[in-house]
């Protein structure tokens, strides 16, 4: 399970140094793809197989399972990171989460969750404050 907040930078080459607390978990290859608010997701291979295993099972005849896929697999980057625990991340991404230097890295349970440093305080700022109220729809009777 990915937990935590992390805040690394990204290199000249577009590279990222993992966390060190998910490198391991994270060895064996990693899936990165656009995610939703922006961000990209980074999934370790078995969890994306997972995923595409539940995609896959989705009819062809459903519109929205179609659009999803296509995007979710066309922007797929799958990689194996460095000794040194970087992944590149490719430019089409880096675009589409608007990364700049300063990152933000958080654990998701099952995937990790890269963030631009600016885009990510204005969305916590945005959530924070819904973030209660959101408890008792997303775990119904609470914790």
């Amino acid at each position: 399970m990915f937990l935590g907040t992390h805040t690394p930078r990204l290199d000249d080459k577009g590279r990222l140094i993992l966390p060190a607390k998910f490198r391991d978990e994270l060895a064996g290859g990693v899936v990165i793809t656009k995610g939703q608010e922006r961000c990209l997701y980074v999934f370790p291979m078995p969890e994306f197989q997972r995923i595409a295993g539940q995609l896959r099972e989705a009819p062809v005849t459903n519109k929205a399972a179609r659009a999803y896929s296509r995007v979710f697999f066309a922007s797929a980057h799958d990689e194996v990171p460095d000794k040194q625990g970087r992944v590149t991340i490719p430019g089409h991404l880096r675009e589409y989460a608007a990364l700049d230097r300063e990152l933000v890295v958080i654990g998701a349970s099952t995937r990790v969750e890269i963030w631009d440093k600016q885009s990510w305080e204005e969305y916590l700022a945005a959530s924070e404050d819904e973030f209660a109220d959101i408890e008792e729809g997303v775990l119904p009777g609470g914790l």
